[in-house]
């Protein structure tokens, strides 16, 4: 009992034991703060770290010492004991937090400010401690908030650490920036601006996304989209500028990066300013030029022929209207392209901004939304045939028309825009890939120069109402001709039952065409109650569609198809190109999606033509697919890193090595073979 007694005692006298290194808290509805240290007790001359720490309520943050376009940072201002020295605050890297059209740089949850404290060498007893810190908090209102604290720490030799806190100081550690181990130039030219990285240590199999924050206030956009493009070797962001910014000689901040693994690392970046933008090389006048062209070629490509019949249709309908009735026609047609692809681009607007890398045709790598427009082609398909009608017997669309003036026309040039998605026509790739890179208003204008060329042909009549007249005029014809226009719909529901099973395999097959039995039951049963079958027949209808609709969301579970035995070479990869390349073969890469009927094309008509294979076998060519189907990442930062936004892309390495020869989205056969020539 003695000897147990006198290690209590002992227990109890020695310095430090039972200390916490962490102060009272300062406690709100918000947050909790508290002056936390790495250590219970410190020697004479080592160097102590201390931090605020803030542990944030649901919903609140608070600030980096760049706050963004709101907010202020935090400020701590510490009383020492007598030859005690501080350091400035060490700031973990910060998050982009959203709000409303601001974007903020700062902290939610938890977060540790740590600086760094060096005790003197004569230091004795105890080592006091004060701070007085304030900071700002914020969700829906913002609040600022302070408090005072105090901890006193023993000095002893040897300091101890604080074994609970030791993690956390280590976090915080982790998150500070660290110098930056690559090259790092900028671009800052009007209203737009670059940061390019470069290190052989980068490339798009290693990175999936990257952030910039400057340190200073006021030179960049802080809301603005970042488009990352990567190469190998290098990355560079896009950055936005605020009107009449300042130029300054060095642009200096934090860049984030999330590597392949998911891991997020930062580093300090210092890049002296100077050279041309990168990545925007396009003036905007040219990029509205090549929406423009490239939305009235889409009209051209495959993917846009079912479509044709309800064009065809209105068309005929048009013939010897009045020159009102045909210029309001083609508005409203025009109205629904454009109001459809300002949809589209605002869509992809917000995706980008939260992160997500959305590109021209990203729907279509949605089960759900590939199995609702086969229906949807399905039911037209059935309208055109007779078996129901909308609004009557003038076919498919002329209900709509009826109602509203010309619905009809409006919704027929909306649908146009979601069916002409999986394909890319010439110059399309250079319009979006810029858009996408610029502020928001201007891409929504290359948006909308897509839109009025995607609709030309059909607002023509609008400008020359006149040209309706030359058409043949409404007679018994146009029944058979609305008949046998609905097998392209019924095709082009086909195609896109082909394409969900790339995505989801057998059972996702099994729901489309489950599905599909529904929507015809829906169709029949609405045709039944038009011709006098009353309300069982709609209440029926009304069920089935709503039955289909239920079978979506097992389209997200169904398992993805098996790889397809088709011959496609081996699968893309960036260490496989390199390595074909240090063998000295020439490398052809297609970028290829199962929905994208431009790349099917091509490949039926072109790529596997005897003369094409003829000269790749001769060539010794390795032949590499990326497929982007599913939306691979991976492969949507090659895409990005070329200028594309979309597929079909096709890259041909040279046999020496090199940088690849970019191909047309539309290939013949001569294109392929001068290629080939050029490449050695």
């Amino acid at each position: 009992m003695r000897c147990f007694i006198a290690l209590l005692l002992l227990l109890i006298l020695l310095p430090g034991t039972g200390r916490s290194a962490e102060s009272a808290a300062q406690r709100s509805p918000r947050a909790v703060a508290t002056l936390v240290a790495d250590r219970v007790a410190v020697a004479p001359g080592e160097t102590l770290r201390l931090g605020l720490r803030l542990k944030l309520a649901p919903g609140w943050h608070t600030y980096w010492r760049n706050a963004g376009d709101a907010g202020s940072a935090p400020e701590i201002a510490l009383t020492l004991p007598e030859g005690a020295t501080a350091g400035g605050i060490e700031w973990p890297a910060p998050r982009r937090i959203p709000t409303g059209p601001l974007m903020s740089f700062g902290y939610e949850d938890e977060v540790l400010l740590p600086l760094r404290v060096s005790v003197p060498a004569n230091a004795t007893g105890e080592f006091a401690v004060e701070a007085e810190a304030n900071w700002l908090v914020c969700a829906e209102l913002c609040i600022p908030e302070e408090g005072r604290f105090r901890l006193s720490l023993p000095v002893t030799a040897p300091g101890r650490p604080d074994q609970a806190l030791a993690p956390l100081f280590a976090a915080a550690e982790a998150a500070v920036p660290r110098p930056s181990p690559w090259v790092a130039r900028a671009a800052l030219e009007g209203r737009r601006g670059s940061l390019t990285l470069e290190d052989e240590s980068l490339s798009p199999t290693a990175l999936r996304e990257a952030e910039f924050f400057p340190d200073e206030p006021g030179l960049i956009e802080n809301a603005a989209p970042q488009v990352l493009r990567i190469r190998n070797g290098a990355l560079t962001l896009s950055l936005t500028r605020p009107d009449g910014a300042r130029l300054p000689q060095s642009l200096t901040g934090v860049v984030a990066l999330v590597d392949a693994a998911g891991v997020r690392s930062a580093y300090a970046v210092a890049a002296p300013v100077g050279g041309a933008v990168e990545g925007e090389t396009l003036p905007l006048w040219q990029v509205l030029g090549f929406a423009l062209l490239g939305g009235f070629l889409l009209n051209l490509m495959p993917c846009v022929f079912p479509i044709l019949a309800m064009k065809a249709m209105a068309l005929a309908r048009l013939s010897g209207a009045a020159r009102r009735e045909v210029r309001v026609h083609a508005a409203s047609y025009t109205a629904g392209v454009l109001a459809c692809l300002l949809a589209l681009a605002g869509l992809l607007i917000g995706l980008r901004s939260a992160g997500v890398a959305a590109g021209w045709g990203f729907q279509f790598t949605a089960p759900a939304f590939v199995a609702g427009l086969a229906w949807l082609m399905l039911a037209v398909g059935l309208n055109l045939s007779g078996v129901y009608a909308i609004g009557g017997a003038a076919g498919a669309g002329a209900g709509l028309a009826a109602r509203g003036g010309h619905a009809g026309s409006f919704f027929t040039g909306a649908l146009a825009v979601l069916v002409a998605t999986p394909c890319t026509a010439p110059f399309m790739a250079a319009a979006v890939g810029a858009a996408l890179a610029l502020p928001p208003a201007e891409t929504l204008l290359v948006f909308a120069a897509l839109g009025l060329g995607l609709a030309a042909p059909y607002a023509l009549l609008g400008v020359f109402p006149g040209l309706a007249a030359r058409l043949p005029r409404p007679g018994g014809w146009m029944e058979a001709l609305r008949q046998g226009l609905a097998f392209p719909m019924y095709g082009a529901a086909a195609w896109l039952a082909w394409v969900l099973a790339q995505q989801s395999g057998p059972d996702g097959l099994l729901l489309l065409l489950g599905g599909a039995v529904l929507i015809g039951f829906a169709a029949w049963a609405l045709g039944l109650a038009q011709r006098g079958g009353g309300r069982i027949g709609r209440v029926l209808a009304g069920a089935a569609a709503i039955g289909a609709l239920a079978l979506l969301p097992g389209l997200a579970a169904a398992p993805p198809a098996s790889a397809s035995t088709e011959a496609r070479g081996e699968a893309w990869s960036a260490t496989r190109v390199a390595a074909l390349q240090a063998e000295g073969r020439p490398v052809f890469v297609n970028l290829t999606a199962a929905w994208c009927i431009t790349c099917k094309v091509n490949e039926r008509l072109v790529l596997q033509s005897g003369a094409v294979q003829a000269a790749f076998a001769g060539r010794n060519l390795a032949y590499l697919t990326g497929d982007w189907t599913q939306g691979d990442p991976v492969i949507g930062a090659l895409l990005r890193e070329h200028g594309r936004e979309g597929v079909p892309l096709y890259l041909l390495y040279p046999t020496g090595g090199g940088a690849p020869l970019v191909l047309p989205q539309v290939l013949t056969e001569g294109i392929v073979l001068r290629a080939l020539a050029e490449a050695g």
